[in-house]
């Protein structure tokens, strides 16, 4: 049992090996690696496969009662300062092992086929393995030197990921965009590191932990500065995370593959800051004012996000609003303490969400061939509409993920956003009519995007008022149906089924592990840590607490109802703002916005105004500060030096003149200024 522990490195070890061999076959063997490309993808998921095994195998030893296992070495001595290496198993590392290898096998599985046609598949694949091996690396980091490497490394994958469509220009942009904002967050982390380095001493998050806890019974501590180190440690994951107001990059983040939208949503780039505060919260729960400032800032996230999403027409950047507003509750819930409702959240919600983006991926996938191939179209609900009748696997699945978003049992997410909506009215009910009233708001949007997409009649043959048709010819129709001249979609591929079906199951089942309903005694065990009962507790359910949870949960699910009947009257198949006109002899069908106040839609379609605000306030105030440097160091600066080379140059130009080579002038040049000298001095003397 000892030599299985020993051995944990070897999780994020299998799919970085599978990265590192594809590397280097597209490095060397650039031709034949393209031949045998399907195969090299399949190691890539046998490898990981190997990792998810190894994951559920600790996963279960933590559930049997094993003890937290931690093992160090030195990497930096130099003096009295030693930085060391080493790896963490705990409850939380074990359940986001598991979380994160069997969202990446579906993830991986699903681009077998999404990306088989892209000419950077098999670069797609490596990317993708080390994409997951960085996050896996962060999750068994045992101190905060360990956890920003592989911080970093995280955010240099997913700039890589975000910008793999390079030749187009939002892409590009995106990419960068996201890089640029998530340096201010890792400088806010490094800052904060270097901080409690400097109180405490160590970097070790444990005893980190245990020495700021005991410095203020010594007077050994200026609460002012660790406020300071702690906030700027938390801007790290506000970025990571897409909390307000360093959201602004996650839904540019759409423009990379599919497949990676739904890897980063669930499992990687933004649960890494989730993962990071929940790490972290023993420091944060002694210093009250960065524990309110994680709740604002999560409640904030939360609504945000859910307005911004409620007129969205783009279906991926729906969900990445979607995906905003639930981190802004994991984050609502690590403020308020409720450490066990944000983690089952976070693990509810990424089986959710990843069925939702690879969802939205199969849908993207049999419509390009129709709208044509560039998201304005292919992404555009607008041009969908009863994709449910040549759909149905894929409309089923993402139904499931749409009741689990929306907060109705027994889905999964019901069950972590009651618990967090309960905690929330318990300890701060400000927040929870705050919360409350967003969880109507995520059940009208998410119900919003599915009838858009699913429901009503197929609207992709017209663009807006035009009575023309807008399909291009489709480089290939293999995922398409053609009935008089017309093409339709067409149900995604078993390799692209196989996860939606499994994602969906999870999503149908997750749930249960986490609510309290179960006969059981607390105990110190891994799923009381986690979700609060423990392996032994499953044998039968407790129906007092079942009964008590259905009780509480009404007023969560009348809300939610009540947004999903919003949406079904407005967007539904005989909606009011869906207006049905002839054109030409064709039916068309089109989004009216008479009914929507102006200023709600103006609010999501231009994000809160806060990308103008950013634009106006830094953009543009940087380029005017840079212009007038500029104008300053050119016109100024510059120009008093070249002031005086032009002077010299003048002058040497004028002397020139006298130089003609004859000694008579030069003996005139110098005897007329003597002459003129003597002159004026003899006539003020006299």
């Amino acid at each position: 049992m000892e030599l299985i522990f020993e051995n944990i490195r070897l999780v994020p070890f299998f799919p970085l090996s599978a990265s590192i061999f594809l590397a280097l076959g597209l490095f060397f063997f650039p031709k034949s690696i393209k031949k045998i490309r399907r195969i090299l993808s399949s190691i890539s998921i046998v490898f990981l496969t190997l990792g998810m095994s190894f994951s559920v195998y600790l996963f279960r030893q933590q559930i049997t009662g094993s003890t937290i296992y931690r093992y160090l070495w030195s990497w930096v001595v130099y003096k009295n300062f030693v930085s060391e290496i080493g790896y963490l198993l705990d409850p939380l590392s074990s359940i986001m092992l598991v979380l994160v290898t069997t969202v990446a096998i579906m993830v991986m599985i699903y681009s077998d086929n999404y990306m088989f046609y892209d000419e950077g598949y098999t670069k797609f694949f490596c990317y993708l393995g080390l994409f997951t091996a960085s996050m896996l690396g962060l999750i068994l980091s045992p101190n905060l030197i360990q956890i920003y490497i592989f911080w970093e490394l995280v955010g240099m994958c997913s700039y890589l990921l975000i910008g793999f469509w390079f030749t187009r220009p939002s892409a590009s942009n995106a990419c960068q965009k996201a890089f640029v904002i998530n340096r201010i967050g890792d400088f806010g982390l490094l800052s904060g590191i270097l901080g409690f380095y400097w109180i405490t001493g160590s970097f070790d998050f444990q005893e980190l932990s245990k020495r700021f806890f005991e410095l203020p019974n010594y007077n050994k501590i200026n609460i002012v500065f660790s406020t300071f180190c702690a906030s700027f440690l938390f801007l790290g994951p506000v970025t990571k995370s897409a909390q307000f107001p360093l959201h602004i990059w996650l839904p540019d983040a759409m423009e990379g593959p599919t497949p990676i939208s739904a890897l980063i949503h669930a499992a990687t780039m933004v649960a890494a800051g989730i993962y990071l505060v929940a790490r972290m919260i023993p420091l944060f729960q002694m210093l009250p004012f960065v524990t309110n400032v994680i709740s604002w800032t999560g409640v904030i996230t939360a609504l945000l996000g859910a307005t911004i999403a409620l007129a969205q027409t783009d279906l991926k950047k729906g969900l990445a609003y979607s995906t905003m507003s639930q981190l802004g509750y994991m984050m609502l819930a690590l403020g308020i303490g409720s450490y066990k409702a944000a983690l089952f959240h976070l693990i509810t919600h990424a089986y959710s969400k990843a069925l939702l983006s690879l969802g939205s991926g199969s849908v993207i996938h049999s419509m390009e061939p129709i709208v044509g191939y560039h998201p304005s179209k292919s992404q555009n609900m607008n041009l969908m509409g009863g994709l449910r009748q040549y759909m149905p696997i894929t409309a089923s699945t993402f139904l499931f993920g749409t009741f689990s978003l929306c907060g109705i049992p027994p889905f999964a997410c019901f069950w972590s956003k009651d618990e967090i909506l309960v905690n929330t009215w318990a300890q701060f009910p400000i927040l929870g009519v705050i919360s409350s009233f967003t969880a109507g708001l995520t059940a009208f949007y998410m119900f919003r995007i599915y009838s858009l997409i699913f429901e009503g009649n197929y609207r992709g043959y017209f663009s807006g008022n035009s009575n023309t048709s807008i399909f291009a010819k489709p480089k290939f129709n293999t995922n398409t149906l053609q009935k008089n001249s017309v093409l339709y979609p067409r149900e995604a591929n078993n390799i692209m089924l196989f996860p939606l079906i499994l994602l969906a199951i999870f999503t149908l089942f997750t749930g249960f592990l986490g609510v309290s309903i179960y006969q059981t005694e607390m105990s110190t065990d891994f799923l009381s840590l986690c979700f609060g009962l423990s392996l032994n507790s499953l044998n039968y359910v407790n129906p007092e607490k079942f009964i008590e949870l259905i009780l509480q949960s009404i007023p969560s699910i009348i809300i939610s109802l009540s947004g999903i009947l919003i949406a079904l009257f407005s967007y539904g198949s005989n909606s009011f703002l869906l207006r049905r006109d002839e054109v030409a002899g064709n039916s068309k069908y089109e989004i009216s916005l008479s009914s929507f106040s102006i200023f709600l839609h103006n609010w999501s379609h231009y994000r809160g105004y806060i990308d103008l605000f950013y634009e106006f306030s830094s953009v543009r105030g940087f380029r005017f500060i840079i212009n007038t440097i500029s104008f300053v160091d050119k016109w100024i600066i510059d120009g008093i030096i070249n002031a005086f080379g032009i002077s010299g140059s003048f002058l040497g130009e004028s002397f020139k003149r006298f130089e003609g080579g004859r000694i008579s002038s030069y003996l005139f040049i110098l005897v007329l200024p003597i002459s003129v000298f003597f002159t004026f001095f003899y006539s003020h003397i006299i």
